[in-house]
């Protein structure tokens, strides 16, 4: 589906997206940007925590873990 946007967060696990915009400000868009979170970067939706509040991504060839709020201000498409 193209032009389908939705925050990262909601990517499930084992899909793939690309990153159309941050939503962030300050030092948290800074930190998004340093991990390489930028237009049309390929994110992959890893594995979730038990609590769920973290999940795991991979990112340029790294794996992160963000928190459910940090996710949410990430805009991707999925299905690329």
């Amino acid at each position: 589906m193209k032009n389908h946007l939705i925050p990262l967060c909601l990517l499930p696990s084992g899909k793939k997206a690309k990153v159309k915009f941050l939503t962030s400000d300050g030092n948290m868009r800074r930190r998004m940007l340093d991990l390489g979170l930028i237009n049309e970067t390929i994110v992959e939706s890893l594995q979730k925590s038990p609590s769920g509040n973290l999940t795991a991504y991979g990112i340029r060839g790294a794996i992160i873990a963000l928190r459910s709020e940090e996710a949410n201000k990430i805009i991707v498409e999925p299905n690329y």
